[in-house]
């Protein structure tokens, strides 16, 4: 790790939010590269102003630690119990875990972690590709398989996926037989869908964005572009939607040597959002 995410320089006692990264991309199956994220998007960070226009709040004013990055090794189990263990160590002390991926597989280790903190928990995940698969090439830990493990763990009832335009037919047609429920990128009535989830879902909601889900005209660095994707202002939407129940969050596959750095700024300045999102609904007006 090469710097702290900006503005994220308190004690691990003293913080609210705190940081850590994931630099693993171990079963990537189009571009490699994401293992670079973390510490990129944490040199993006520092080139935007701690007050946030548009919330009205300044960075300043909120505490967050970055604990640094996960020591991986080529073995993934061996990596996700670390992650596990890390998030719990977080959680348990009551505070708020952000892991910045690295691969979409970051996913069920991190909730499998809040959810032992918190039951009742719900997972929102945004992204380009429905993740459905039971295994994928030969492994069923691999990033297609995030949902389908995810749904395991807090049940398929809690889940839901939105921007999803990506998907095999054979997936597609287990997902809805069963009655996984997403929707896909393209539709017009946003609030009116997330204003839906709100009502179906109760309690805490981990919440994780995979920059695939955000048009390549916007975020061309991912790891599995698609066309045809969310603009950077319906996740800020999203986000404010869930941020007075957002108990975790990550952001993956940001891949960083296939632009000039504008995804890695742009996931910074969304995380930064979120921060500033979930603090705002949750601390500053108890």
């Amino acid at each position: 790790m090469t710097e702290f995410f900006a503005d994220a320089e308190a004690s691990f006692n003293d913080a609210k939010f705190v940081f850590y990264g994931y630099p693993y991309d171990g079963t990537a199956c189009f571009r490699k590269g994401a293992s670079k994220a973390p510490d990129e998007i944490r040199k993006h960070s520092y080139n935007f102003e701690t007050y946030l226009m548009e919330l009205g709040i300044d960075l300043c004013d909120v505490s967050a630690n970055d604990w640094g990055n996960l020591k991986i090794t080529k073995n993934q189990d061996k990596n996700e119990k670390s992650l596990t263990e890390l998030v719990s160590k977080i959680v348990d002390a009551v505070k708020f875990p952000i892991g910045i991926g690295g691969e979409h597989s970051l996913t069920p280790a991190a909730v499998q972690a809040v959810h032992s903190k918190y039951p009742n928990l719900s997972v929102v995940i945004l992204d380009a590709h429905l993740d459905f698969r039971h295994e994928y090439e030969g492994n069923p830990k691999s990033h297609a398989t995030v949902t389908r493990r995810v749904s395991e763990i807090v049940g398929l009832d809690k889940v839901r996926s939105i921007g999803i335009r990506s998907v095999s037919q054979s997936e597609i047609s287990e997902a809805r037989a069963i009655g996984l429920k997403f929707i896909e990128s393209g539709w017009t009535e946003l609030r009116e869908y997330l204003t839906d989830v709100i009502d179906e879902l109760d309690g805490p909601v981990y919440l994780s964005l995979d920059m695939d889900v955000i048009d390549p005209a916007f975020a061309p660095g991912v790891g599995t572009p698609e066309p045809f994707g969310m603009t950077p202002y319906e996740v800020l939407q999203t986000i404010n939607f869930f941020a007075d129940r957002i108990v975790g969050f990550d952001c993956v596959e940001v891949c960083p040597k296939y632009d000039n750095g504008n995804t890695s700024a742009l996931a910074a300045r969304i995380i930064r959002h979120l921060i500033g999102a979930v603090w705002q609904s949750q601390e500053r007006f108890k």
